[in-house]
């Protein structure tokens, strides 16, 4: 199975380093040194990683080949991608791969049906599920503990608990003023 593990940002310095966008939570063992990873587009690669380090909060990574800023800069948004084991699973209990959350089913706690994830956006403050309503519309639901009350691989389903107005069209609000001016 195919997992993407970062995307190649811009060049740093005239050696052929890259940094990366990394999107993997484990990349001291997807990006590690001596890692051969895929890419999309496929005719960048597959592109051997050389060396990593970290500077300033980004990942830096230089690949074997390549040894100048040009070369580093033809890498520009490419993805790269690892080969997983789709057997395998995160080391902490209440972490997922993507492959394992597509499809299930979204519910509430009382067992009303939202919709199934049909895709997973990762974006720089958290993860959104998008979720395909009966009806066909898309819910976008954010992937954080307040909201997701649980995953169940074996029953294939994620229990959530949205806060009014994230499913529905009608958000409901109550405040002392509303109170007043209904009195």
């Amino acid at each position: 199975m195919e997992l993407v593990v970062a995307r190649i940002g811009r060049a740093h310095g005239i050696k052929g380093e890259v940094t990366v966008e990394v999107r993997t939570d484990e990349p001291e063992q997807r990006l590690a040194p001596g890692a051969v990873l895929r890419t999309e587009p496929a005719s960048a690669g597959p592109l051997a990683i050389e060396t990593g380090r970290v500077h300033s909060g980004r990942l830096l990574l230089r690949f074997a080949g390549v040894k100048d800023r040009t070369g580093a800069e033809a890498l520009r948004n490419t993805l790269l991608i690892a080969d997983v084991d789709p057997a395998e699973v995160p080391e902490e209990p209440d972490e997922y791969y993507d492959h394992q959350l597509m499809d299930l089913d979204v519910v509430l706690e009382d067992g009303t049906e939202i919709g199934r994830i049909t895709e997973i956006s990762h974006l720089p403050s958290q993860d959104l599920f998008i979720v395909e309503r009966p009806d066909g519309s898309e819910v976008m639901i954010p992937f954080v503990e307040e909201i997701v009350a649980g995953i169940d691989l074996e029953e294939q389903r994620c229990v959530i608990t949205p806060p009014p107005g994230l499913i529905d069209d009608r958000s409901e609000t109550a405040s002392a003023r509303d109170a007043e001016d209904a009195s």
